[in-house]
């Protein structure tokens, strides 16, 4: 009996939960999908607030409100949900809502402005320059209107620049109590964007809408010229007034002997960044800084002012040591086209389009044993033209005809170990020898002329004057080209000048 009667109650059983599932399963019904909207209201106004931020709680899609404070989320699964609404400057407010089957769940939220301790604070008004203002200066303070705060709030500010086309902020202020800032050494003809980020006492923070201004264009700066800056130089540019000058480089190394490019597209300098002097190409606005060689300007007594474009420039020339190279202005295709006379290293030169010759100091191991000579543009047919004289010799410059040429000589025959001067004047003098002129017949006693150079046109000769102390300053002149009349000053504590 006991062997039959166990089958026949497992088989009732199995019966049983058959019959109990299949019932669940006729009853269970899916949750379906709806459609979830909502508005957001100011608290104090009753007005729709526009680009508060929306999420939910089980997550679905995250969105802003629009114009009219409306939101709306299509096919959203029934259900419980949590809708959260947040935008700087406001309250963070939740509610929860039921969601059900193939109908809408309205939602209306409201907020209340943010002017406590423990929430985010608002955010910055009322830029200055105007957003999307035009024709602003390289150099302009950048000013806003602080949000509301509590009278036990201190707020502080972070202000972000890029420029346009830039995924790279540069922040130029941090942790300020002020409202303004000033945004300086800035690009011409540039959009730039500019964001402010507040933060309250206890961290909160809201980052303000993004701004733009447009920076005024270059204005034609035909000069260059270097300027000690704090115990460094840095190269500027002007157009011949003081507003309209402009600081071209800010490094801590030594930047000097700017040299426009006969195209009047880029500047080729020098700098020591990397301890030896070697040649930088930059934009006119001091943009896009390169490096295009690798062998340094070196030799005796040259600190990196020796090189000089090529009159189609397309390339440079620059002494190193011993060799004269060629290079093209991108860095590639260096190339050696002359050595130096024996014992000799190279250092200034000029090229001119005028019969495509090239001028070349050349000198020795003391500084006051110079020469310059001339030479064809392969580096050929080199020919002494100014000889070792006594007294300091150099900055060897063409005419714009390229039939006569500049250099100075301290005419007092004064030499030391050290290159002081105590009468360095200004000649000119016509490459088949003759023609020999004093152009700083009337420079002032106790003074040196140095740099020369002819001005685009060639009626003007621009140069440095300088006390011969050796305490500066170095100014900028320019005087008539024909007998070195009507000296004026154009820059102060300027040196190394071209015209272009």
């Amino acid at each position: 009996m006991l062997k039959t009667a166990l089958p026949f109650k497992l088989v009732v059983l199995f019966l049983l939960i058959l019959g109990f599932t299949a019932c669940n399963e006729d009853t269970i019904e899916p949750n379906g999908e709806g459609v979830l909207s909502g508005q957001v209201l100011d608290s104090d106004t009753n007005a729709p607030l526009s680009g508060i931020s929306i999420s939910t709680s089980p997550a679905t899609t995250a969105l802003i409100t629009d114009a009219n404070g409306m939101f709306i989320i299509s096919d959203i699964t029934a259900g419980d949900y949590t809708i959260t609404a947040k935008k700087s400057g406001f309250k963070t407010e939740s509610v929860t809502v039921a969601v059900k089957n193939g109908k809408e769940t309205k939602a209306t939220i409201l907020l209340s402005e943010s002017n406590e301790g423990d929430d985010v604070p608002g955010l910055p008004t009322e830029p200055s320059p105007e957003n999307n203002a035009s024709d602003i200066s390289n150099s302009v303070t950048l000013q806003w209107k602080a949000p509301k705060a509590s009278s036990k709030d201190t707020l502080t500010y972070d202000v972000y620049l890029y420029e346009s086309g830039s995924n790279q902020k540069k922040k130029i202020a941090e942790a300020i109590t002020d409202t303004s800032v000033v945004a300086e050494n800035l690009l011409h003809g540039t959009t730039y964007f500019w964001q402010v980020t507040v933060r309250s006492d206890n961290g909160a923070e809201s980052n303000g809408p993004i701004w733009s201004f447009s920076t005024a264009s270059l204005p034609n700066a035909r000069y260059l010229f270097a300027r000690s800056v704090e115990g460094n130089y840095d190269i500027f540019s002007s157009d011949g007034t003081t507003a309209n000058t402009f600081r071209l480089t800010s490094d801590f190394s030594r930047e000097w002997w700017p040299l426009l490019n006969p195209k009047r597209d880029i500047i080729a300098y020098s700098s020591n960044a990397g301890i030896e002097p070697q040649i930088y190409t930059m934009n006119r606005d001091g943009s896009a800084k390169k490096q295009i060689t690798s062998v340094p300007i070196a030799g005796y007594h040259n600190p990196g002012i020796g090189f000089a474009w090529a009159p189609d420039g397309g390339q440079l020339i620059y002494g190193h040591y011993a060799l004269l190279y060629r290079i093209n202005r991108d860095g590639s295709g260096l190339t050696v086209i002359a050595n130096a006379p024996a014992n000799r290293h190279f250092r200034m030169l000029d090229w001119t389009a005028t019969g495509n010759k090239i001028l070349a100091q050349t000198i020795g191991a003391s500084i006051n044993d110079s020469e310059i000579y001339i030479m064809e543009a392969n580096g050929t047919n080199m020919t002494l033209l100014v000889e070792n004289l006594p007294g300091r010799v150099e900055s060897p410059a063409f005419s714009i005809d390229g039939k006569s040429i500049l250099y100075t000589r301290d005419v007092s025959g004064f030499e030391n170990t050290e290159g002081r001067q105590l009468d360095s004047r200004i000649f000119r003098k016509n490459i088949d020898g003759t023609g020999l002129m004093d152009m700083s017949a009337s420079k002032p006693a106790g003074t040196n002329d140095l740099y020369p150079r002819y001005s685009p046109t060639g009626d003007k000769i621009i140069f440095v004057n300088t006390p011969n102390d050796g305490f500066g300053p170095y100014d900028v002149y320019v005087m008539d080209a024909a007998d070195g009349k009507n000296r004026t000053k154009i820059f102060s504590n300027a040196i190394m000048p071209d015209w272009k």
